[in-house]
């Protein structure tokens, strides 16, 4: 039978015991469509339409879910769907009520029913999870999503101070986010020198895909910073600043994919706080470890920064950086990075970068290890 398993706040596609006649009836399937495999291998539980068997015609005790419910469906990328399909729940630290399914179907049938899976639902404003690329240090993603990230940075000259973020992100609708940014650290205050621990300015942003195909998402999304942070330690500044930017996410060949948002940050206070455009943009390439291990993600960042007055002079910095899967489920990751200044080397210095990222949607921190 075909087995669909909650496992906390994720769920998860799987493919039960298959009987006897069933294996038979797969095996003169192979060469059908992906409507009449999953008519064969997944219909008996997730039903025709794709919402799920009556609780009394299956024999387990995990809820179904429905397919047409786009804002859990649209999420995850099809490989992700195939390998626990191929190799069973363990896989990705779900629950072994889905067996391995690799020996009934091979992986272009495997494609070929996720193709049909997909026409469930039926509303295309939906981002595909494809589009949700591995994150870089600094950029800022087109695809919204539901991710608590916390950032540090470390800087590795004088003066010395530990910046950390706390980024909390929630995406509402098919194409929409709001976040919450606390930026909090340890330095020397510009009056003593004594080292303390100081607040940030708070940012509160929303994000909006406007368009969006089967590789490339295009965002806009504006950010508000406020003048909360400790001026003196270097944690702030003395004005409120907006900050409207464009978001780009492309899926390039081979695996890779590359990032891209510039935008202007205008301050209330232009005489205390300049306004400043900015252009970031990240390339990376994702591998795994064998067919089913870690996903490792090596990216460059290019970040580009200059003051809106006359004679600023551009900043640019390079970030080359390793994001790498923890768990065995793979939301939660690690990015490890340094920031190397390239002009204004004088004023600026290196900065040793880190992030942990957990992408609560598809289960809680301590989940799938």
């Amino acid at each position: 039978m075909a087995v669909f398993s909650w496992v906390g706040s994720r769920r998860l596609l799987s493919v039960g015991a298959l009987s006897l006649p069933l294996w038979f009836g797969v095996s003169e399937a192979r060469a059908q469509d992906g409507q009449s495999l999953y008519d064969i291998g997944c219909a008996s539980c997730h039903g025709a339409d794709g919402r799920g068997a009556s609780p009394d015609r299956i024999a387990f005790d995990d809820p179904l879910p429905d397919f047409t419910e786009c804002s859990f469906a649209s999420r995850e990328p099809d490989a992700d769907w195939i390998i626990v399909a191929k190799a069973g729940g363990p896989v990705r630290g779900f629950s072994e009520t889905m067996p391995a399914f690799g020996e009934a179907f091979d992986d272009a049938q495997l494609q070929s029913v996720m193709d049909h899976i997909r026409t469930f639902c039926q509303e295309s404003a939906w981002p595909r999870g494809e589009l949700n690329l591995p994150r870089p240090l600094v950029s800022e993603k087109a695809y919204p999503e539901d991710e608590a990230v916390w950032t540090t940075g470390v800087n590795a000259e004088s003066p010395g101070a530990v910046v950390n973020q706390f980024v909390y992100e929630k995406r509402f609708g098919p194409r929409s986010q709001i976040e919450i940014k606390v930026p909090f650290g340890f330095a020397p205050a510009a009056s003593d020198s004594e080292w303390g621990a100081a607040l940030g300015d708070v940012g509160v942003g929303f994000k909006h895909a406007v368009a969006h195909n089967d590789r490339s998402i295009l965002s806009l999304a504006t950010e508000v910073k406020l003048p909360t942070g400790d001026v003196d330690r270097g944690f702030g500044a003395d004005a409120v600043r907006i900050e409207p930017f464009v978001a780009l996410g492309q899926i390039l060949p081979n695996d890779s994919f590359l990032h891209f948002q510039g935008g202007v940050e205008f301050s209330t206070e232009p005489d205390v706080v300049e306004h400043e455009a900015f252009l970031r943009t990240a390339i990376g390439r994702t591998f795994t470890s064998g067919e089913f291990g870690r996903a490792w993600s090596p990216m460059l960042e290019v970040l580009g920064s200059v003051d809106l007055e006359s004679g600023s002079r551009v900043n640019w910095d390079l970030v080359p950086q390793m994001q790498v899967t923890l768990n065995t489920r793979q939301h939660v990751m690690l990015n490890l990075g340094v920031r190397f200044p390239v002009t204004n080397t004088d004023q600026r210095g290196t900065q040793f970068l880190a992030y942990i990222l957990w992408d609560w949607f598809d289960g809680g921190f301590l989940d799938g290890w």
